[in-house]
């Protein structure tokens, strides 16, 4: 049985109202895991990346910008190269969930085995797993230090309506107050 999304999907592409091209060419990158082709906004299926203003901690335990540098690795990675995006479904925020790739590598697979994204087994059903463990093995990007999942860095700004409190002295974790007690992951 057809989902429902992917019918719809379906219906919209053979209607007209988006063309296989418009799932292909120069992305610019929103941020780490969204890119925008034609005026198209799409998510990158079955990854996490952090949030352009979420803060990480390095291996040395200082801060820094772990969503903006997914982004501008991203960014690097597809710069010149077009962009192919399969589309898989929709999100709730209209935009298309794609699995892309540029040069013939996937660009979900490639943010996770470079530490700059999480596979979101919820979604992946695992695809992204493996590649995730030798990122973590391997301590690289988020792996070097501690971070906060995306998922609940973005439940927590939901639920304060504003960006989670950080402390100089510690991983940037989110206010007690606003999030309940929150324990970063450490690697």
């Amino acid at each position: 049985m057809i989902k429902r999304r992917t019918l719809v999907l379906m219906l919209l592409l053979l209607s007209g109202g988006a063309r296989a091209d418009d799932f292909a060419g120069q992305a610019s990158v929103v941020d780490g895991d969204t890119l925008e082709i034609h005026g198209r906004r799409i998510r990158l299926w079955g990854v996490d990346a952090p949030e352009s203003s979420q803060l990480c901690r390095g291996e040395d335990s200082s801060q820094y910008r772990c969503g903006a540098q997914a982004a501008n690795n991203l960014d690097a990675f597809i710069t010149g190269r077009p962009v192919n995006c399969l589309p898989a479904s929709f999100d709730p925020y209209g935009r298309t969930i794609a699995i892309c790739s540029a040069g013939g590598t996937d660009l979900g697979e490639w943010l996770v085995r470079k530490g700059l994204a999480l596979d979101w087994p919820q979604y992946s059903k695992g695809r992204y797993g493996s590649t995730q463990r030798d990122a973590e093995h391997a301590g690289r990007g988020m792996w070097k230090g501690s971070y906060v999942e995306p998922s609940l860095y973005r439940a927590c700004i939901r639920a304060s309506g504003s960006s989670p409190t950080v402390r100089t002295t510690q991983m940037p974790i989110l206010d007690e107050l606003q999030c309940g007690a929150f324990n970063p992951q450490r690697r």
